[in-house]
């Protein structure tokens, strides 16, 4: 999640330089974060900066859980979501080094049923091909096989999954943020090093490195100082469920804390060189350019402030340029828990802020990064926190008016009679399974069979169209479902889509193509 479309939410705000304020003290971060904390409505965060291999701030605000009050503190562990793709391109950076596996080698040599939308595609699909979503796929495609959580979906219907889906661009052509094929990378890993993605992670990048509250996946072992995820779209903080997924982790798995993502900052920044004297290596010179190059050309906003003239994809890092130095980041997305990490290895600086609320957490990470960046790269003070919050209530207005008028009309149609007989069936897509339409106390429900969390009530809304209420609120992912009759009225297909402009990617309903089984 995690992700692409945060990217964009602020892309408008472009403005040409002026001269510059000095390096933030600790005291002005800890004003700038707690502002940040009030204005978005964030239950909590921590962030940690790098400067010239030393860390030079690391500290928590706020709560890892609202309800009691518990604070954050350096080593509280979030989710990264995200940014846990970094790792996994290092864990192949490391078997590459070892000779078990090329950047270059094909996938269906390691994972030979490995099928993609046509043969040539997948003949010549390699390991580098998962790593820069430019697959030719549509964004998000299929993440509906882990988001939600609670499916049972296997690594097995991940690999063979992706021949069913209709490409949206030429193979290799254009950018589009795709989670599962990381998944499928994670499988590589698992089976070239002969032990799971999980353990590799754990015991070849994390312990090295010493960053030893940090767990991968279900090998989370202490939850004594984990935090909990929040929402804070109705207004209020509240907390949501965790989420946890049994085949997500080489996509966005790991649990971590800023003062063990210092560690791991440090190390990128030091080229893989690691350890009091520097002698120990992660990955080699090679590897480490090999990830930071350019990989994928993204659009470029080419944005005034920063004069910047590239941006795009390496593997497991977003790439580009600001103001003559060379940036990577990445952020990360799960419900109730959003993070940002940037660095920028000309001026040996880097940046971790993780927060633990749905989905403001997104403004504060933007408000706070770019601040304190803009601080080292000399630039004028932006305003980042005010000019990211009015744009945030502009976006979220703009849902909520969508929204709010879907649901009126439902309202205002619920005496319009409807043969539930015509559209209760059983139907079938050919990646994600079983959806059935059913009766519940004379209302129309869906329910996915394969997905428990996505089950409701369906309200009539126009024509053959439904507006479907997921019993799962922990995200904004209500969706709507249109029918295709035949000549006697009876449904034979549906096809879907969210609801919201401000839908998460991830539930990419609009993939679905369902068709009457029974």
């Amino acid at each position: 999640m995690n992700k692409l479309i945060l990217s964009t939410v602020f892309a408008f705000l472009l403005i040409f330089v002026t001269p510059a304020f000095s390096q933030l003290s600790s005291k002005q971060i800890d004003v700038l974060m707690e502002n940040a904390l009030a204005t978005f409505n964030v239950a909590g965060a921590s962030i940690a900066i790098v400067k010239d291999g030393k860390i030079i701030h690391s500290k928590g605000y706020g709560f890892s859980d609202i309800n009691n009050k518990k604070p954050v503190d350096e080593n509280t562990n979030f989710q990264i979501a995200s940014i846990s793709k970094a790792f996994t391109t290092t864990a192949l950076a490391i078997l590459e080094e070892e000779g078990k596996s090329t950047w270059k080698d094909k996938v269906k040599d390691h994972i030979p049923e490995f099928k993609m939308y046509n043969d040539y595609v997948t003949e010549n699909f390699n390991i580098i091909d998962l790593l820069t979503h430019r697959s030719g796929l549509g964004l998000g495609v299929g993440d509906l096989m882990w988001f939600p959580d609670g499916a049972d979906f296997t690594i097995k219907d991940v690999v063979t999954c992706f021949q069913h889906f209709k490409p949206v661009s030429a193979f290799r052509t254009q950018f589009d943020y795709d989670n599962l094929l990381y998944i499928v990378a994670g499988e590589i890993v698992a089976r070239a090093s002969g032990q799971t993605y999980e353990n590799f992670v754990q015991n070849r990048i994390l312990r090295p490195l010493q960053m030893n509250r940090s767990y991968v996946g279900s090998l989370l072992s202490d939850e004594s100082n984990l935090s909990s995820a929040h929402s804070s779209e109705s207004g209020t903080i509240k907390t949501i469920d965790a989420y946890q997924s049994h085949i997500g982790s080489a996509a966005g798995g790991i649990y971590s804390n800023v003062g063990d993502m210092a560690k791991w900052m440090m190390v990128r920044l030091n080229k893989g060189k690691y350890g009091p004297d520097m002698k120990s290596s992660l990955f080699s010179l090679k590897n480490h350019n090999e990830m930071w190059r350019l990989h994928t050309v993204e659009d470029n906003n080419a944005n005034p402030r920063y004069n910047s003239h590239f941006n795009g994809y390496g593997l497991g890092w977003d790439i580009s340029d600001v103001k003559g130095n060379f940036k990577v980041s990445h952020t990360g997305g799960l419900p109730g828990m959003l993070s940002i990490l940037t660095m920028y290895p000309d001026l040996n600086l880097g940046i971790i802020i993780l927060t633990n609320t749905e989905t403001s957490g997104a403004g504060l990470f933007y408000a706070v990064s770019n601040t304190i960046g803009d601080a080292y790269l000399g630039l004028d003070d932006f305003a980042w926190t005010d000019k990211l919050a009015a744009r945030w209530k502009e976006r979220i207005g703009k849902g909520d008016e969508v929204t709010t008028a879907v649901w009126a009309k439902v309202e205002a149609s619920k005496n319009i009679p409807v043969r539930n007989e015509d559209f209760i069936g059983m139907y079938e897509d050919a990646w994600f399974g079983k959806m059935e339409v059913f009766e519940k106390e004379k209302q129309l429900w869906m329910k996915s069979h394969r997905s428990p969390k996505l089950n409701g009530p369906m309200a009539f809304y126009h024509a053959n169209t439904f507006a479907i209420k997921w019993e799962y609120q922990a995200m904004n992912c209500d969706a709507f479902a249109m029918f295709a009759l035949d000549e006697k009225g009876k449904a034979q297909s549906i096809k879907m889509k969210g609801i919201s402009p401000n839908i998460d990617f991830s539930f990419d309903f609009h993939d679905l193509d369902l068709k009457r089984i029974k």
